[in-house]
């Protein structure tokens, strides 16, 4: 869908390529040339609704480029199967990954797009035989399948589950291996990371979906550190506040963290790189 057809109101993201990415990114594009820090995650990263996304404003604070590289509704995935982000990630002074789910990624039960990480593909042979009373063709988003699964037994969910957070520490050790130890992870949400699962689907808030403090234990040797960006109690009630959308992506915006969820974020993301 194109912004045009969404009517007045909605934000220009000025959409550009960089090399020979399919993916296409949040804009202005930038002179990778010079001195950067690059930014990876997903959506929040990229600033969807958001006019002045924490990248830029962690450029304003630090006056140093920062260079945005999420991507909407964003895995793992997207960024270990593009060539151009992790050799941009390799190349910048340091890179910013904002900790993402582990819904929106392939595994041994079933395979997202390679780009839009968030659409479903097909199930696996394995995850058919768990759930044979489930269609499948019905599904098109991980969180649609996802919530139906747990629905239908959560005792069997519950092997889901713990399949993706293998395979998010797996994946995540791999991206972390490609873009070396100047990588800051960030976790950016309106709750700490838990010591322990968070009992269903509808407890996982704005995430980062079933991902724990131990599975960021587990990979956190091969980051430069971590940093946790919990949203304040103010922020989540200003809701869509300063956000900019068109009438029909009002509801999307409802489930996003407002502009000044991202001041805060930026803030602490500022102080962690000036304290380095």
């Amino acid at each position: 869908m194109t912004y045009d057809m969404l009517g007045p109101g909605a934000l220009d993201y000025f959409p550009c390529r960089y090399a020979r990415s399919k993916l296409m990114f949040r804009g202005p594009a930038r002179d990778l040339t010079d001195p950067y820090i690059a930014f990876l995650g997903g959506t929040r990263t990229y600033g969807r609704f958001i006019e002045t996304p924490f990248p830029a404003l962690v450029e304003q604070v630090l006056e140093r480029p920062c260079v945005n590289f999420g991507q909407p509704n964003a895995g793992i995935d997207t960024f270990v199967h593009d060539p151009f982000v992790v050799g941009a990630a390799q190349r910048a002074d340091a890179v910013v990954l904002q900790v993402m789910g582990v819904q929106n990624m392939s595994n041994r039960f079933y395979t997202v797009h390679p780009r839009r990480n968030d659409r479903f593909v097909a199930p696996s042979p394995l995850l058919q035989s768990i759930y044979p009373e489930v269609d499948f063709a019905d599904f098109h988003f991980t969180g649609h399948l996802l919530s139906r699964l747990e629905k239908v037994s959560a005792e069997r969910f519950a092997v889901v589950r713990r399949e993706l957070q293998r395979a998010w520490v797996a994946r995540m050790k791999l991206l972390l291996g490609q873009i070396g130890r100047k990588c800051t992870l960030l976790w950016f949400s309106d709750r700490r990371p838990s010591p322990v699962d968070l009992a269903t689907v509808g407890e996982a808030g704005f995430g980062p979906f079933f991902v724990t403090a131990g599975m960021l234990a587990e990979v956190a040797d091969r980051a430069a550190n971590l940093v946790e960006a919990v949203v304040s109690p103010e922020a989540l009630a200003s809701g869509t506040e300063g956000m900019v959308f068109a009438p029909m992506e009002e509801l999307a915006a409802r489930r996003m963290l407002g502009p000044m969820a991202h001041a805060e974020c930026a803030k602490v993301l500022a102080g962690a790189f000036r304290g380095a």
